[in-house]
């Protein structure tokens, strides 16, 4: 491999990430990058696990979503492990389906069937918080090696910085928005009832706890219908 061009394509790429409006947008630049960037990967994926549960993002083929729903069925397999590991372990790699796997031996005779002939998981991560795995895969046995495994490596690195990038500007946008109708809301119910700040903040609070519903839904409510039913 060229370093030097793979160092200007990666420099290239962590501009383009960081230049997305949405986490969908990065999640999708990413596993693009990785079909680009990386030698071997025929597609790639990012797997997100809440619990026992599996979520695919930003899959660029079918058959990604195939694997992580089998590795969700199994509750086994590289991605899976990759994206719920606690150990200094960051990548994990499986050079051939063919061959008698012993780490995932529910996995790999399925997987193979779906076409794959090797692939690596990689943690996503920051120093404060693990994403889940950015996943890539090839239909050729022994597609990936050290040097495949290093830029993979490198790929998930930058990725995480952005997602962590996108994330906290998506939660800053969602604050804003809530703030701004909570206060629209409040407007209504101080115009129309004749209350103080405070006390149409603590009618929003209360009935958000009586009836279970998030703050911004009840003062959403109250936008769309000029009061409290």
């Amino acid at each position: 491999m060229d370093w030097q061009e793979f160092a200007r394509q990666m420099a290239g790429m962590a501009r383009d990430l960081l230049a997305q409006d949405s986490v969908d947008a990065t999640l999708e630049r990413i596993t693009a990058s990785a079909t680009e960037l990386v030698e071997g990967c025929d597609d790639a994926g990012v797997l997100i696990l809440r619990g026992r549960r599996v979520q695919s993002l930003a899959p660029t083929s079918h058959v990604v979503i195939e694997s992580d729903r089998l590795q969700e069925r199994l509750q086994e397999g590289p991605c899976f492990d990759a994206a719920r590991t606690k150990s200094g372990e960051r990548v994990f790699r499986l050079a051939d389906f063919t061959a008698e796997e012993q780490r995932w031996p529910g996995y790999a005779p399925p997987a193979r069937a779906l076409g794959l002939g090797s692939m690596m998981g990689f943690l996503l991560f920051t120093d404060d918080e693990d994403f889940g795995a950015l996943n890539l895969y090839s239909r050729r046995t022994g597609a990936f090696n050290d040097t495949s495994e290093t830029a993979g490596w490198l790929l998930a690195s930058h990725a995480a910085v952005a997602l962590a990038s996108a994330r906290s500007h998506a939660q800053m946008e969602e604050a804003v928005a809530t703030r701004h109708i909570i206060g629209e809301a409040m407007g209504i119910l101080m115009g129309g009832h004749k209350l103080t700040e405070a006390q149409a903040f603590d009618v929003l609070r209360r009935y958000s706890q009586d009836k279970n519903i998030k703050l911004r839904e009840v003062a959403r409510q109250v936008c769309e219908k000029g009061g409290l039913t």
